[in-house]
């Protein structure tokens, strides 16, 4: 946990002129009741982070009390946008993240950082007994989230993890008919992000920091470097020292519903091939073409990914095939069919057509299901921090097989390899340290 002194070095080395700890308050001070306003603050103003925060503001008992965003560009114009929707502007803007969590009249922190910053921020929430929404990945690498999941419990926090798809009808119905026995014995699914609208990114040379931005808070505690506009902003996940590429950033969501689908937690192996093979002189570090294969008893699931390209599997550009003896489940955020086998042209079960997703959206209703889990103290969200934590944890392992180029083992907590077990965790930047839990 943070010390005072070691928050005043922060706030010192930092430029922040804070003057008070800002975790001091302390989880059990104050509860949501079931008709109490939820007072939110959002930290990460840009992206899944604002558009997270609209669909909370739908829903009446939500106020927007504060946001914390780097770049002061983005924080006055969605500063004016939650005006526009919930008819005043929140009371207080900050570009240092820790102001806002020292706030007191704020009970749900929405995390729209990027993947590195995700460990300090809902660590620093939960110690000061507010809520979580965070989006996914839940962490950057295997110890932060299981960190993450010893806060949340330490604290008795409600945390939701964005994986959306969890709160989705049409998905939940897939998993139901996946287990009914229907598709005979499962020998692999099949999970692929084929995305075309994720060109290569030319390489541009580094640049003045932005007007209004705090690059170095930005880093926090990520490896120094100069600005580059390559490196900020969405394109943060091409790079290994903010995230994990599309193996974290759709396999959180896509290969959820494998291990949900199959009732399975923890893979024999996993091993992996790629590169930038589309674009290899594109400035993105990780690989724009990737497959890794997970062992299991008795089937195999192999991941899939390209960019630029959409020419996935069974005509989608994303989506998962559950390839049965009798047929296969083929399912993406559209809908979800069975394809049946046939031999010597007969058909071994019915096909089911495409029955498509339901109207309403998955992130209002997972989004509702954090707000009733808030109410009522039930930490079993539908994307809880243990399902986030556990399928980060499991993205990461095939981008660790990738940058080790060796078919590894995995008990839960080390691999059967030394230089795999080095990437488990992220050396962070002074000032900031990795929380001790």
């Amino acid at each position: 946990m943070t010390t005072r002194r070691n928050f005043i070095r922060q706030a010192s080395l930092l430029g922040a002129g804070l003057a008070v700890h800002p975790f001091a308050v302390k989880s059990g001070l104050h509860e949501v009741g079931a008709n109490d306003k939820i007072r939110v603050g959002l930290i990460g103003c840009n992206g899944m982070g604002f558009a997270d925060l609209k669909v909370f503001l739908d829903n009446p008992e939500v106020e927007c009390v504060s946001l914390a965003d780097v770049d002061e560009g983005v924080l006055n114009d969605k500063a004016g946008q939650v005006e526009k929707i919930a008819g005043k502007k929140p009371k207080y803007l900050y570009g240092d993240w820790r102001k806002l969590i020292d706030r007191k009249d704020i009970d749900l922190v929405i995390v729209g950082t990027p993947d590195h910053w995700h460990c300090l921020q809902l660590v620093a929430a939960c110690e000061t007994g507010k809520d979580v929404y965070c989006e996914k990945p839940l962490g950057n690498s295997i110890e932060e989230c299981n960190i993450m999941v010893r806060a949340a419990e330490k604290y008795n926090r409600v945390v939701q993890v964005g994986q959306w798809q969890r709160s989705d009808p049409h998905w939940q119905e897939a998993v139901a008919f996946i287990r009914s026995g229907q598709l005979g014995k499962i020998r692999t699914v099949r999970v692929f992000t084929y995305l075309a609208w994720c060109p290569a990114i030319p390489v541009k040379p580094d640049a003045p920091v932005p007007p209004g931005v705090d690059y170095d808070m930005w880093l926090g505690p990520a490896p120094k470097r100069p600005f580059n506009p390559n490196r900020f902003h969405f394109n943060f996940r091409w790079f290994w020292d903010y995230a994990g590429g599309l193996m974290t950033d759709w396999g959180v969501h896509l290969l959820d519903y494998v291990l949900f689908g199959m009732d399975v937690t923890a893979a024999k192996s996993v091993m992996a091939a790629g590169g930038k093979f589309g674009y290899p002189d594109s400035a993105c570090e990780t690989p724009d073409l990737l497959q890794t294969i997970y062992t299991f008893d008795g089937f195999t699931v192999l991941w899939d990914h390209a960019t630029g390209i959409h020419d996935g599997f069974y005509g989608r550009e994303h989506g998962l095939g559950f390839v049965g003896e009798n047929g296969t489940l083929v399912i993406d955020r559209g809908g979800w069919e069975v394809i049946p086998e046939t031999a010597n042209g007969v058909a071994r079960m019915e096909a089911v057509p495409l029955k498509k997703a339901h109207g309403g959206g998955g992130l209002n209703l997972h989004v509702k299901n954090h707000l009733e889990c808030i109410k009522t103290r039930n930490r079993n969200c539908n994307a809880s921090i243990e399902i986030g934590a556990h399928i980060a944890k499991f993205s990461q392992l095939g981008n660790i097989a990738y940058r080790t180029g060796k078919k590894l083992s995995w008990d839960g907590k080390t691999f059967n390899d030394a230089e795999a077990d080095a990437l488990r965790c992220k050396e962070y930047r002074a000032p900031w340290t990795l929380p001790k839990l």
